[in-house]
């Protein structure tokens, strides 16, 4: 059941993961959650992806929680509690948590394209991307507030990081809608394009071409970025660079800029 809520196709390094439940708005059921849960997992392992774009089938990304969600919380039951997935080994453990924070555990960047309704559970999957890339009319509301709810899927400590802390609390305590370009100028989106999805898979075939191990540590000395101190990012950054230098791939990104050429770079060996 996993497997018909999200798909993911691979492509010249370019994994094209989507939300596939465009006649309900790619609402969040449990089995949503399982399935895009499952996917992140796999992705986080899967050789030779070098990029990941992130996308729902149909008009809207993402329109949250599904109705039956809601109902049977008016009985007290979380039906997200219920959703099988085998023990998580980082911060997140609710399959809702899971199912957006897995997107940050990937090594590789991560890109949503987002259109229509990225509403509630909806946003905060995509705040688990790297980068957002919204159309001009995208609609991104923290509406749990609407629910009697509070953000619950990793956006009320994620959230503040892109937008500041005052920003996220208006955000989250009117529930308003927001769209692209403002989205933009708050920080909630990256930039704004009429065509999210094929500016999503450009970028991700760009950075496909780039050296992958330089990339995966582009990504890791960012996500440290604000998280540690200083001195704890400068030595990692040192690590980083160390490593990378003389490195097959970084000897191969050279001699291709110098022999005006495409590189032919190796992936990392995965370890599961």
């Amino acid at each position: 059941m996993a497997e018909q809520r999200v798909t993911v196709e691979i492509t010249d390094g370019v994994a094209d993961v989507r939300l596939a439940r465009p006649d309900k708005r790619n609402a969040l059921d449990a089995a949503m959650f399982a399935g895009l849960v499952t996917a992140g997992e796999r992705l986080k392992s899967e050789p030779g992806v070098r990029a990941v774009v992130l996308s729902g089938d149909g008009p809207d990304f993402g329109a949250g929680l599904d109705f039956g969600m809601f109902q049977a919380m008016r009985n007290g039951n979380r039906l997200s509690t219920q959703v099988d997935l085998p023990a998580s080994r980082g911060p997140a453990r609710s399959a809702g948590q899971r199912a957006a924070y897995v997107w940050t555990e990937i090594p590789v960047p991560v890109i949503a394209a987002i259109t229509g309704n990225a509403l509630g559970g909806g946003l905060q999957i995509a705040l688990g991307a790297d980068i957002r890339i919204v159309a001009p009319d995208a609609r991104m509301s923290v509406l749990e507030i609407r629910w009697g709810l509070v953000p619950d899927m990793t956006g009320s400590q994620l959230l503040p990081e892109l937008v500041g802390r005052d920003v996220a609390k208006e955000l989250t305590f009117s529930g308003r809608v927001v769209r692209g370009e403002e989205a933009v100028a708050l920080g909630l989106a990256t930039r704004v394009d009429p065509d999210p999805r094929g500016a999503a898979l450009e970028l991700a075939r760009n950075i496909a071409g780039r050296s992958p191990h330089a990339i995966r540590a582009a990504k890791r000395l960012l996500d440290l970025a604000g998280r540690v101190d200083l001195e704890t990012g400068f030595a990692a950054e040192q690590k980083e660079i160390d490593a990378l230098i003389a490195s097959p791939n970084q000897v191969e990104a050279v001699a291709a800029e110098f022999e005006q050429r495409p590189p032919q770079f190796t992936d990392p060996v995965v370890v599961h």
